[in-house]
């Protein structure tokens, strides 16, 4: 598990999915209860990678697109 992740994870509001997600992971359990359903992971490492994909979704969606300024002159004086 990548301590980034873990780190972002225990990092989120009360109650949120990667919140769960990083307890069962670190409590050493792979059954995890959220809104309501129950999911058993068959491995820590399953649990992980979950858990590593909820981070690389969110990560993505938060993301501002770059932007660049670029100014012309046709004069001599710049």
């Amino acid at each position: 598990m990548d301590p980034i992740v873990l780190a972002w994870a225990l990092a989120q509001p009360a109650g949120s999915r990667a919140v769960v997600l990083a307890a069962a992971y670190t409590g050493g359990t792979t059954r995890v209860t959220f809104d309501g359903r129950t999911v058993e992971y068959r491995s820590l490492d399953e649990l992980g990678r979950a858990l590593a994909v909820l981070h690389g979704a969110e990560n993505c969606a938060a993301r501002r697109p770059s932007v660049t300024l670029a100014s012309f002159s046709r004069g001599g004086n710049a």
